[in-house]
């Protein structure tokens, strides 16, 4: 073939999605620079002349050499027009089938020139190619019988063709195939080959019509004409049956929600929405309801569960290793977790960590999650005003959503997690409902089996879930509710506990949280226990932690600063260049004693704490009581009761009873900022009472607790620790406290009961003999 072709050097047009063929004639716009160039080369050199070849890709903007077919059509010019600034349209007529042996850019760059020599049609077999044609031919008209689109006067032209070569280049450049089948076409020498691939793709595309007819005419039969949209949907989903593909919408959901494995009358009744859904049309706003409802209900973990940890003595560690202290409460939670793998089962009471604020209420819950080795979800309750924040809202409401217990499984994806109800105490109700009455069955384990939230609207089991409440106070907890959980007291922590809090996780804590390597800053013992006594007053270690950030904070500073990171020892001066001056001084009760003066002990949602109350005798009086210090009703009660007390054994003291009608008494509480309520402070109010009346002192070093009668008895009270630790706290190492409350002096921590002198007194005479000085 080579000794009977010249060689020829031809500029080259690149067309990409589009390939020419011989004996055509077409018209094609050209853009491009390089293509601008060839042509005008062509028209220059070549007397119109150019190869023309097709691109691989036809989105690459500038193709190499290697990403150009090197089989094309030697193509004429037969006119060329100007149809904007930078495009020409051309009227090419392909000439004969060339192959490029070498393809590269000319010396400028600026276009790819081509060394092509001629290819043949490779015609060695006459009846083979009879046979091939007349093979292709009958095809052709099949698909021109089938399709229906192919232009009526080309076909006719095509079937006047006698050149079974021009018959093929004619056919394959107008059929509706990709340009690689093209290609394929036009690079195939032998003509009988070409035949025979030309009559394959006429049958495929025949075949595809005919299917497409067939469908087309099984969806008109089940929808109106105007219904465009649902015989869209229709036809996709004929086209997905002849494919034998199930994976359609509606189909994947139904497989989704069986393999759920709900209990049955569930899955009827969520597969009844999904019927319901799949008759709609996707642009109705019912359709978005359902499909959101559907798609809440798979992602319930409804059987999905994590596995508990098996060996009760590595819960056990990870508890010690989270917390310091809260022995009872430790102890508690070990045989929750014990009783739990025996029965296999969450079995009694839902537990309800009671304590003030920063004793490490919620870092319980997250380690009874860590020891059993379950997902942790915390779900706080403050605020919450709204019935449907916990039962969700009926899914036809515009902006339905499910209550926040539903929202809780859905994150955790498990239906057995540690749930954390933080802040249980602060619920409260108004016109949308009570949100404590919801939370009953919720909390109940006779009835969570089934609990039924308005939005998913069939029943999910709770009873795997480990609820655990938080909270300050037992006060505004309505009764119904408190009644099914177990309360655990966390109570505050004494000095000693608050220095192994800090030395083995506050400041290991904030050494990594403020990128300074462990054990940098060295915090002194001496140090340690003047933060904790001159900088913070508090049951829990909350404001204990945020001075130790501030301070490793500042001298983190000064390495930045500094350029060095030496060991830094920590010591009193340290602390007070940082924080500034202390805000408690280390002897809180340094005041003289005093006449009418008693310290009293209180408890507060917030921890124990000591409070002085302060009685004056005003003279020219008419016997009227005057309590400020925004007292609440119980205790401005417990004054009156104290008076009268006094006033009936006015003589056993000494006290002229016309004290009581010439008199005018005034009882003060400081700190009028803070209300003040509670029956406990009896005591206090009478020996502050007979303190004023006799005129004598009352001790300064001492503190007292006691609800009093008006026969002299002292009744228990609440919430001994916390007082305990208070007076502690406050440099007050004696206290009086009701001899009922004897039994609950084991609940004081034992270094803290070794250094408290405690007095067990049943009359509040025994209190008045020992602190009012000289009685």
């Amino acid at each position: 073939m080579e000794n009977n072709v010249i060689k020829t050097l031809y500029p080259v047009l690149v067309l990409r999605g589009r390939v020419m063929f011989p004996h055509i004639s077409s018209l094609f716009d050209v853009g491009r620079s390089i293509s601008l160039y060839a042509v005008e080369k062509a028209m220059e050199e070549h007397n119109g002349d150019v190869f023309v070849v097709t691109q691989k890709d036809p989105i690459d903007d500038d193709p190499s050499p290697e990403a150009i077919n090197k089989v094309g059509v030697l193509c004429h010019i037969q006119k060329l027009v100007n149809v904007g600034e930078k495009t020409v349209r051309l009227q090419l007529f392909g000439q004969e089938r060339m192959i490029a042996e070498s393809l590269y850019l000319d010396e400028t760059g600026k276009y790819f020139v081509a060394n092509a020599l001629s290819v043949p049609d490779s015609t060695d077999a006459p009846i083979e190619e009879k046979a091939c044609y007349s093979v292709a031919l009958d095809k052709f008209k099949d698909f021109i019988s089938t399709d229906g689109k192919f232009p009526k006067d080309l076909a006719e032209t095509i079937y006047g063709l006698n050149d079974y070569s021009e018959f093929v280049d004619l056919t394959a450049f107008n059929l509706p195939i990709k340009e690689t089948e093209k290609q394929k076409i036009l690079e195939t020498v032998v003509l009988a080959a070409r035949l025979e691939l030309l009559a394959k793709t006429l049958n495929d595309l025949s075949n595809s019509a005919r299917l497409e007819r067939e469908i087309s005419k099984r969806v008109k039969q089940n929808v109106e004409a105007n219904q465009k949209e649902y015989y869209l949907r229709e036809q996709l989903k004929a086209i997905h049956e002849e494919l034998g593909d199930d994976e359609s919408e509606v189909e994947t959901l139904r497989d989704k929600i069986l393999a759920k494995k709900m209990p049955k009358e569930d899955e009827e009744k969520v597969l009844k929405e999904l019927d319901r859904m799949s008759r709609m049309s996707a642009s109705s706003p019912d359709y978005a309801v359902l499909r959101t409802y559907v798609d809440w209900i798979l992602d319930l973990p409804f059987n999905d569960s994590s596995v508990d940890t098996a060996d009760l003595n590595d819960a056990i560690k990870m508890l010690d290793e989270d917390h310091f202290g809260l022995e009872k409460v430790k102890e508690r939670i070990i045989e929750y977790i014990a009783v739990m793998k025996l029965t296999g089962k969450i079995s009694g009471s839902i537990l309800c960590l009671v304590g003030p604020p920063g004793v490490g209420k919620t870092s319980v819950g997250t380690s009874v999650a860590r020891a059993l080795s379950r997902r942790f979800v915390r779900m706080s309750l403050g605020g919450v005003k709204d019935e449907a924040e916990i039962r969700g809202h009926r899914k036809t409401y515009i902006g339905a959503m499910p209550g926040r217990i539903i929202y809780a499984l859905k994150d955790a994806k498990v239906n057995n997690p540690v749930l954390l109800l933080d802040e249980i105490d602060k619920l409260s109700s108004d016109l949308r409902g009570d949100p404590a009455s919801a939370l009953l069955e919720v909390l109940d384990p006779e009835q969570n089996k089934t609990f039924r939230d308005r939005y998913i609207e069939i029943p999910f089991d709770l009873s795997k879930v480990l609820f655990i409440t938080t909270a300050n106070t037992l006060d505004t907890i309505p009764a119904p509710l408190l009644d099914r959980m177990e309360v655990i007291s966390l109570d505050g922590y004494s000095q000693e506990e608050k220095y192994e809090i800090a030395t083995r996780f506050l400041i290991p804590k904030h050494h990594v949280s403020n990128g300074v390597a462990d054990g940098k800053i060295d915090f002194s013992a001496d140090a340690l226990n003047y933060l904790i006594k001159c900088y913070t007053k508090e049951a829990g270690v909350r404001n204990l932690e945020r001075e130790i950030d501030a301070i490793i904070r500042k001298i983190a500073t000064e390495f930045v600063k500094s350029g060095k990171s030496k060991k830094y020892k920590v010591t009193r001066k340290t602390i007070e260049k940082h924080l500034g001056a202390p805000k408690y001084s280390e002897k809180d009760r340094a005041r003289e004693s005093e006449v009418g003066a008693v310290n009293g002990l209180a408890w507060t949602m917030f921890g124990g704490t000591t409070l002085t109350i302060e009685v004056s005798v005003m003279p020219d009086g008419k016997g009227d009581i005057q309590l400020t210090g925004s007292l609440g009703d119980v205790m401005k009660e417990s004054a009156r009761a104290a008076i009268s007390y006094i006033r009936s054994h006015a003589e056993r003291y000494g006290i002229d009873p016309k004290v009581f009608k010439e008199n005018d008494f005034h009882i003060h509480v400081p700190e009028g900022a803070t209300p003040k309520d509670g029956p406990s402070a009896g005591v206090t109010l009478a020996t502050a009472v007979l303190s004023a009346l006799t005129g004598k002192k009352a001790r300064a070093d001492v503190a007292m607790t006691g609800e009093v009668t008006l026969l002299g008895k002292v009744l228990a009270i609440g919430g001994l620790k916390e007082k305990s630790l208070a007076a502690f706290r406050s440099g007050i190492y004696e206290i009086f406290v009701p001899k009922e409350n004897e039994k609950d002096l084991e609940e004081i921590p034992e270094n803290v009961r070794k250094k408290l002198t405690i007095n067990l007194v049943n009359r509040v005479d025994e209190i008045f003999n020992r602190v009012i000085v000289g009685l």
